[in-house]
């Protein structure tokens, strides 16, 4: 088969040019091409093409005319459903489920339409699907459902319509046990946090599996006024612990959010050298060992000890060097701070293996 021909089949279709489509099929004999033929990497058909771009005119010529299978499926098993529906194209969609499309078809990660349509802000399209009888409780392979992905995107027409169709879809929880409200709190959804706390019944500071509540993921995605909220009219704690120990306060120091770090310790009076259980770190050596050599500075204007140790016995320099960050070492060094044996009787120097942190510490 020709190159180009196929080329400027997929060319036509994705640019909605219907009469040129149909005209170049007919010419060129490529009818029963444009029905079975499988492009590219994705594996995706020209019905994929028409129903992603939403041209109901091809869809529409391509499975009556050429006689492509509605149920057609591509390399992700992305059905046609799957494409208009996670584009938000309506008509295609309402024209596909004439035809017979099914409605939870399953693609690759077995998400469904109505899961791909909850990715948009559409709320027509994820009513039409439901009106289909889509299944909004129905859970992809990680254990999200159609509202996880709903409190991700944050519309909250979308959400109030979900709760009023099937009442129960906030109890789910993903495989790693992260509720809808984690998910809210974590991308700084704060129309669906307020939402969810009205309607839902979740229980304060509920842990994933890592032990981190809905409060944790607000503040160390810098989603202050959220994390507000949350102690507020949820009686979420700033204290507490994941699974490793760590609190808040040193979850945003690993993240740098500065502003977090100031409303944690200014606002909530959070002792900011406050140990996490284990090695015994505080977000002093946490920011560190990211690098984040602003944080570093506000964590010391906010009180923190620049010479504080960790259980082995490691400094703030301890662990910009085994983060291999030299201006986070030279900061640290720049402040004050000297090198020093760890328990093992290692130093900060010994443990650079980057040329740069060398210098650092030739040029102290």
């Amino acid at each position: 088969m020709d190159e180009d021909n196929l080329k400027m089949l997929v060319k036509l279709t994705q640019g909605g040019q219907f009469s040129s489509l149909t005209k170049h099929m007919k010419t060129c004999g490529l009818m029963e091409v444009a029905r079975d033929k499988h492009f590219g990497r994705s594996g995706d058909t020209l019905a994929h093409y028409a129903a992603r771009h939403g041209h109901l005119d091809i869809l529409e010529f391509l499975i009556k005319e050429v006689g492509t299978d509605v149920e057609v499926y591509n390399n992700d098993y992305k059905r046609l459903l799957h494409e208009a529906a996670s584009m938000g194209h309506l008509a295609c969609v309402r024209y596909l489920l004439q035809e017979g499309a099914q409605v939870d078809s399953l693609k690759k990660a077995d998400w469904t339409p109505l899961m791909m349509a909850c990715t948009r802000r559409n709320l027509d399209v994820i009513r039409e699907l439901i009106e289909h009888s889509a299944d909004p409780l129905l859970r992809n392979k990680d254990g999200w459902n159609a509202f996880h992905i709903a409190c991700r995107e944050g519309d909250p027409l979308v959400v109030h319509f979900l709760l009023e169709v099937a009442p129960d879809v906030w109890r789910s929880k993903s495989k790693t046990c992260r509720t809808p409200l984690h998910t809210a709190a974590m991308h700084g959804c704060e129309e669906v946090v307020g939402i969810l706390l009205e309607r839902c019944d979740y229980t304060p500071d509920e842990k994933d599996s890592c032990g981190v509540t809905p409060f944790m993921d607000a503040v160390r995605n810098g989603h202050i006024s959220l994390a507000r909220i949350l102690l507020e009219k949820h009686q979420a704690s700033a204290t507490a612990s994941d699974i490793l120990g760590v609190q808040p306060v040193h979850q945003v120091a690993v993240t740098g959010q500065e502003e977090a770090l100031r409303f944690l310790v200014r606002e909530l009076h959070v002792d900011v050298n406050q140990r996490a259980t284990g090695l015994q770190l505080t977000s002093l050596h946490y920011a560190a060992k990211e690098g984040h050599v602003s944080t570093l500075k506000t964590l010391l204007e906010l009180g923190a000890d620049l010479h504080v140790e960790d259980k082995k016995g490691r400094t703030a320099l301890h662990m910009a060097c085994i983060g291999q960050h030299a201006e986070a070492a030279r900061t640290l060094l720049q402040l004050g701070l000297k090198d020093s044996q760890d328990a093992s009787g290692t130093t900060a120097r010994q443990l650079a293996k980057k040329s740069d942190i060398m210098k650092v510490f030739e040029c102290s």
